[in-house]
């Protein structure tokens, strides 16, 4: 499973910029792995627009861009595009849902906004809108989503293991998002904490950082745990949609050794055993 040469062209995409998907991604059967990766790259296309633009049209005008291009794939005239072919092939062989693909792209508008979330339910409804949205696509692909005859387990633990994931996603990119001049943590928390933004905008820790930062990553460890709890009800099949859970719970507690000072938190100590976690937790059948 290890990445050579002959990697497509959205495996490599992955292992650069997405090594967490990436890795999980090798765990599926390798009949559905590039169906996976082709997915995992559509969201990688579409989440880095923000980043990668100048000004918001211009991140509205490549969203848009996107909207045509799910609208022609499923009226199937697929775009020549290296990321559009190989996900054309995925939704056809796999009946992936058309309504979860607008979902994914409607929910990244918010990213060219500055706005902070309200208030944690806010955070969690985005966070459902991107991660859990992707989780659900891939577990269709796995065989394992709605409509399979595993029931409704499947796709009520890809929600939580989503919402997981997500938030300890924003809470490990607070620097990211700080040097940007931007803020997606909670307002509501930030003022119960007194959070000074000029602050965190100067890229410094603080306690009333620490303090909303812990918030996300209680709120990620119950939803984590709440899927776990799911376990029994959840196929096989459904393993490698639901791997990141594993890799959550190494950057979570990373965060926690460094007092959820997202700004004190070493990067090989988070991602250190990551393979290993992986394989694991495949072996013995736990996400």
């Amino acid at each position: 499973m290890s990445g050579g040469p002959e990697l497509s062209y959205c495996a490599q995409e992955l292992r650069r910029h997405d090594h967490d998907r990436f890795l999980t991604g090798l765990f599926a059967p390798a009949e559905r792995r590039e169906d996976l990766f082709a997915l995992y790259a559509f969201n990688l296309e579409i989440a880095r627009i923000a980043e990668t633009v100048s000004e918001p049209m211009l991140g509205h005008i490549r969203l848009q861009w996107w909207r045509e291009a799910i609208d022609e794939l499923y009226a199937g005239r697929p775009r020549r595009h290296q990321v559009v072919v190989p996900l054309a092939a995925a939704v056809a062989r796999h009946d992936l849902g058309r309504d979860l693909f607008e979902r994914l792209i409607d929910a990244r508008e918010l990213d060219l906004e500055d706005a902070q979330p309200a208030d944690l339910a806010a955070l969690e409804d985005y966070a459902e809108a991107t991660s859990s949205g992707l989780v659900a696509l891939a577990l269709q692909l796995l065989g394992a989503g709605r409509g399979a005859v595993s029931g409704a387990a499947p796709d009520a633990a890809g929600r939580l293991v989503g919402l997981g994931w997500a938030l300890t996603g924003l809470a490990r990119a607070v620097p990211f998002h700080a040097a940007r001049q931007r803020c997606l943590l909670p307002a509501e928390l930030c003022q119960e904490a007194g959070l000074d933004l000029a602050g965190l905008f100067e890229l410094r820790g603080s306690p009333a950082l620490s303090r909303v930062v812990e918030r996300l990553v209680v709120r990620a460890e119950q939803h984590l745990a709440a899927a776990r709890r799911l376990r029994r009800d959840v196929p096989r099949a459904a393993l490698p949609a639901l791997l990141p859970a594993r890799l959550a719970d190494g950057y979570l507690a990373a965060l926690r050794q460094a007092g959820c000072d997202p700004f004190r938190v070493p990067l090989q100590a988070a991602r250190g055993g990551r393979p290993w976690r992986l394989l694991l937790a495949s072996l013995l059948g736990r996400y």
